[in-house]
C-alpha cells in the first residue's frame, strides 16, 4: 500500500501538471529578438560612415551569430516537446496501473458490496490514543456494531469491519472515534474509506487526475493511500 501524500515533485502527476500549466503561457521572444536584431542591423548599416564603412565580414559574423542562437532554441524547444511528450506517455502508464487497486477516500461512507462482505478503511490521528473505536450505522442512524481497535500510535491505521449473517448489502456510515483524554473521553478522527477504482481520468492536456469509482470520481489529492 503506498501513501500518495505529499510525494512533491516526485509524483509523475506532479511534474506533467506543472510542465502543462508552464506551456500554457507562452512567450515567443525568439520572433521578437530577430526582428530587434535585423531593426539594428538595418539602422547600422543606414548611419554607418560612408568613407569609412563597415567590415561585411563583421555583418556576416553578426548574422551567423544570430543564427547560431536560433538553432540552440530551437534545438531547446524540441527537447522541451520530446520530454512533455516521455512524462505524458508514463503519467498515462501509471494511471493505467491503477485500474483495480483502492483508493481510500476521505469519507465517512462505505459500501457493503455483498452479504457476510467487509469494507476497510484507514484512521488517522495525530497523537498517541489508548483505543480508537469504529462505529458502524445502517442508512436508518441506527448503530449496528463497533469495533475497537485498542492502543494506536499517531498516524494511518487500517481497518476493516466484517458484515455479520443478516446485514444486507447498501452503503453504511463510519464513524472513527480516538480515546485521548486522560478521562476516556472520546473524539472523533478523520476517516478514508476503500473503493476500488474502475478507471482514472487524466485532465486536460495532463493536469489534474481523477480515479473514477464506485461513489463516482475522486480528485487524487483527496486519495490518502492506494492499495
Amino acid at each position: 500500500m503506498s501513501n500518495v501524500n505529499g510525494v512533491g515533485s516526485n509524483n509523475i502527476y506532479d511534474q506533467i501538471n506543472q510542465a502543462n500549466r508552464d506551456r500554457a503561457k507562452p512567450v515567443d521572444t525568439q520572433s521578437e529578438d530577430s526582428q530587434m536584431f535585423m531593426r539594428l542591423l538595418i539602422a547600422q548599416l543606414q548611419n554607418q560612415d560612408p568613407s569609412s564603412p563597415a567590415d561585411p565580414a563583421d555583418f556576416m559574423q553578426q548574422i551567423s551569430t544570430l543564427s547560431n542562437v536560433e538553432s540552440i532554441q530551437n534545438l531547446s524547444k524540441t527537447m522541451e516537446s520530446m520530454s512533455q511528450t516521455m512524462l505524458s506517455s508514463q503519467a498515462a502508464l501509471q494511471a493505467s496501473s491503477m485500474v483495480g487497486q483502492r483508493a481510500y477516500v476521505n469519507t465517512n461512507i462505505a459500501q457493503l458490496t455483498q452479504e457476510e462482505g467487509y469494507v476497510d478503511g484507514v484512521v488517522s490521528t495525530g497523537v498517541s490514543v489508548s483505543n480508537i473505536r469504529i462505529s458502524i450505522y445502517d442508512a436508518g442512524g441506527s448503530k449496528i456494531d463497533t469495533v475497537d481497535m485498542g492502543p494506536m500510535p499517531a498516524g494511518d491505521h487500517n481497518f476493516a469491519w466484517k458484515a455479520g449473517e443478516g446485514v444486507p448489502v447498501g452503503n453504511y456510515r463510519i464513524v472513527a472515534e480516538a480515546a485521548t483524554g486522560a478521562d476516556g473521553s472520546y473524539e472523533e478522527v478523520a476517516t478514508y474509506m476503500g473503493f476500488n477504482i474502475n478507471s482514472v481520468t487524466l485532465g486536460q492536456n495532463g493536469i489534474g487526475m481523477k480515479v473514477n469509482t464506485a461513489i463516482g470520481s475522486i480528485d487524487m489529492s483527496e486519495v490518502k493511500q492506494l492499495g
